[in-house]
């Protein structure tokens, strides 16, 4: 028996959809499936946690622990992927003091805000990053362990710290091994 959900145990999900070669653990927690797509040749480990809007490209891995809160969507591309412990936040609480916080709150008492994350394709997010709303990850761009991403990154870079800041160029030559 694998850990994963057979075909049977994701069609029963409810997902928006999903493509071919997909390995969910069965250990993963799953929101509002009917608002996540799943693209094929995806894998996502064990203790993730999906939800809200949620678009996942093809050939994308989601290591372990990681949380993607789509509240205002969150899109991955192609060859993509997100390393353990990785948390994306499209949505934010007001921590001013003027508003309360948490989903048990009625809205008018709250002030959440947000925007959309791309992360476009051939983009690795490292250990333990955080990215906040409103965020593109250009094309592959490489961020390092434990960094904030706050702010746009540009295609082909490689970013650490916190915030994330452009250390260098990253090579292409990845470009080589992807048929189109």
């Amino acid at each position: 028996m694998t850990s994963f959900y057979t075909e049977k145990e994701l069609a029963a999900l409810g997902l928006k959809s999903y493509g071919k070669n997909v390995l969910i653990s069965r250990k993963a927690s799953i929101y509002s499936p009917e608002k996540i797509s799943i693209g094929s040749n995806v894998r996502i480990d064990d203790f993730c946690i999906l939800s809200g809007e949620i678009m996942l490209g093809n050939y994308i891995h989601i290591a372990a622990y990681c949380a993607l809160y789509g509240g205002f969507g969150i899109e991955m591309q192609d060859y993509s992927g997100l390393s353990p412990r990785c948390t994306v936040f499209s949505a934010t609480d007001d921590f001013s003091g003027n508003f309360l916080i948490s989903p048990m709150v009625d809205d008018e008492k709250t002030n959440v805000t947000g925007g959309k994350i791309t992360i476009k394709q051939y983009s690795q997010i490292g250990a333990n990053c955080v990215i906040l709303p409103d965020i593109t990850v250009g094309e592959g761009a490489a961020v390092g362990a434990m960094s904030l991403v706050n702010k746009n990154l540009d295609e082909w870079g490689i970013y650490a710290g916190i915030p994330a800041k452009k250390i260098k160029e990253r090579e292409r030559e990845l470009l080589k091994f992807v048929k189109e």
